[in-house]
């Protein structure tokens, strides 16, 4: 796997391969929209794209907006609305995202979208009327439903545990039954080995030109949350085996399955430059 020294070369080096290697697919639906017929939705996409940044123990967000360039300052206030712990559903900061005209077509009768990464992140009580008929939080098959705070309480008692993962991909998703759009995150992925803690993040669909740098941005300012919150409740439950001080954020890990962008905008950022 390709580790880059910071995410400008990463995303430089993702660049080179979407203009070298990308191969155009005609899809059927794009964000629950019938797009067969329509030329200008044709995308260039690359398979499997991942790569490694280290982050070296660097928990400003400054030094990663300037190192990602997401769009700002919706970037930063949207991850805030993300892990506000309440499972909003529409929020606020989608109206201020820089293609949000196309996102206010995705709301239903009631304003409400399919899902929100709030309802992903605090599930326990999103929606609780339509899923139950009460203010009961929501269950698995077997058990409660877990949240990000739940994971940052796992990794509190089990500091080396392999289970930190925060799902955003919910078996309502599956086979897409519904219809609708489902979301573009899987989930992420948090480990700790030798004093560093690992972030992987798992998405299956990016949009290179509107999403990708966003995308990257949202997942280090979460991975600097949950140390955050970790070495927080360490110090205030006073525990007896305090680890998380002492701990580092290490490898960020990226893994895309259809990392693409629209033809028109790959013709606009490269065909001059791919065909002198």
């Amino acid at each position: 796997m390709r580790i880059a020294p910071n995410f400008t070369r990463a995303v430089e080096y993702t660049g080179n391969l979407m203009r070298d290697t990308a191969q155009e697919v005609r899809g059927t639906r794009w964000q629950s929209t019938d797009v067969l017929d329509k030329p200008e939705m044709r995308m260039k996409e690359i398979l499997n794209h991942s790569f490694q940044v280290p982050l070296g123990g660097v928990e400003d967000p400054v030094h990663w907006a300037t190192d990602i360039a997401p769009n700002l300052p919706w970037a930063e206030d949207h991850f805030l609305e993300r892990v506000n712990g309440e499972p909003l559903n529409p929020g606020n900061e989608w109206k201020n995202w820089p293609w949000s005209l196309a996102a206010d077509r995705h709301r239903t009768e009631n304003g409400a979208f399919s899902h929100t990464y709030m309802e992903r992140y605090w599930p326990k009580e999103a929606n609780p009327a339509s899923a139950s008929g009460s203010s009961t939080p929501h269950r698995g098959i077997r058990y409660r439903y877990g949240d990000l705070n739940d994971v940052v309480a796992h990794l509190l008692s089990d500091p080396l545990s392999r289970q930190a993962y925060l799902p955003v991909w919910f078996p309502e998703d599956t086979g897409v039954v519904h219809r609708e759009r489902v979301p573009c995150t899987l989930g992420y992925h948090f480990i700790m080995r030798n004093g560093y803690l690992h972030t992987t993040y798992y998405i299956r669909s990016c949009d290179f030109v509107r999403h990708f740098r966003d995308d990257l941005y949202l997942s280090v300012r979460l991975a600097i949350w949950v140390l955050e919150q970790l070495r927080e409740r360490e110090r205030a439950e006073d525990h007896s085996l305090a680890v998380w001080n002492e701990v580092k954020l290490g490898m960020f890990t990226f893994h895309c399955v259809s990392l693409h962008c629209f033809t028109n905008d790959w013709n606009r950022l490269y065909a001059q430059r791919a065909n002198p």
